[in-house]
C-alpha cells in the first residue's frame, strides 16, 4: 500500500514538473510523512530515486527510532490522536511532540521563538497562528512547524515558484 502511495507520489511529482510553476503557499493539520520528506530529499541531494535496499534501510531505521520513542515517552504512546499517524501513517499532525516531529523528519534546519520570525514565516496565515504558538521549526520544502508548550499546534508550507 504505502508502496503505491510512493509510486503515485513520484508521478505526480513528475507530472507536476512538466506543467507551469505555481507557488504553494497552505496552513494544514497534517504535514508531510516521513516517507515523502525522505523520498524528495534522496531526489533532491543524488538526483535520483533510491534502491530497494536504501528504503528498506529507512524504513527500518525509522521503525526503530519510534519504537524507541514510543518505549520512553509512555504518555505519547497512549494518545489515541496521535499514534496512529505517527507509528502508522509516519505523518506529522497537529497535537504531536516535539520529539515525535524530530523522530520523523529529523532535526529542523532553524528555529525560533521570536514573534517577529514566526510572523514573517507565517506570512498571510499569521492571523490565524498568532498568540497560539510559542516557537517555530523550520524544514525543508519550505514547511514550517509551530508549537505552543512542546506541543505542535500549526503546520504551513510556503513554496514560492514550486510544482
Amino acid at each position: 500500500m504505502r508502496r503505491v502511495a510512493l509510486v503515485l507520489g513520484a508521478l505526480a511529482l513528475i507530472a507536476g514538473c512538466a506543467g507551469p510553476l505555481q507557488t504553494i503557499d497552505q496552513r494544514t493539520s497534517q504535514g508531510p510523512t516521513a516517507d515523502e520528506f525522505w523520498m524528495a530529499g534522496m531526489l533532491t541531494s543524488n538526483g535520483r530515486y533510491p534502491t530497494f535496499e536504501e528504503k528498506r534501510h529507512f524504513e527500518d531505521e525509522l521503525d526503530a527510532r519510534i519504537a524507541k520513542y514510543l518505549r520512553e515517552n509512555q504518555q505519547v504512546a497512549s494518545d489515541p490522536l496521535t499514534v496512529p499517524a505517527f507509528r502508522n501513517a509516519h505523518q506529522v499532525t497537529t497535537g504531536m511532540e516535539k520529539g515525535q516531529v524530530e523522530v520523523l523528519l529529523g532535526r529542523p534546519f532553524a528555529t525560533s521563538d521570536d514573534a517577529q520570525q514566526l510572523a514573517n514565516w507565517a506570512r498571510g496565515h499569521w492571523s490565524e497562528i498568532r498568540g497560539r504558538a510559542d516557537e517555530a521549526w523550520g524544514y525543508q520544502h519550505g514547511w514550517i512547524f509551530y508549537f505552543s508548550k512542546g506541543k505542535l499546534v500549526d503546520i504551513t508550507q510556503y513554496l514560492q515558484g514550486s510544482m
